[in-house]
């Protein structure tokens, strides 16, 4: 019983989640609601797992968080830079200069 409360209470914290990400006012707390969306994802996992015996679901939390994170830090870097590819001169490099940008 304790553990079907836990897990209507993460649903209803993801839909709270979902609600901050379309309403969030900014770009960074969309961001943040669906890393949170994905963390709460990760835990109810884990206790579906728990409730059914499984534990072969922790593997695939395990796995799920690690994919969570990678994304939030792609889709930040993305929206910081612009790209995802990495420049070996620095950050920076691929913007245009002060001659390229009074060429045009």
């Amino acid at each position: 019983m304790m553990f079907a409360a836990a897990t209507a209470a993460i649903l209803v914290a993801m839909l709270l989640a979902l609600v901050r990400a379309f309403a969030g006012p900014t770009l960074y707390d969309r961001v943040l609601a669906g890393n949170s969306f994905g963390t709460k994802t990760v835990i109810l996992i884990g206790l579906m797992g728990y409730l059914t015996g499984r534990p072969d679901f922790l593997d695939i939390s395990v796995l799920y968080a690690l994919l969570n994170f990678a994304s939030t830090i792609a889709i930040l870097k993305f929206f910081r830079y612009r790209t995802l590819s990495i420049s070996l001169e620095g950050p920076g490099a691929d913007a245009p200069g002060f001659e390229e940008r009074d060429a045009k």
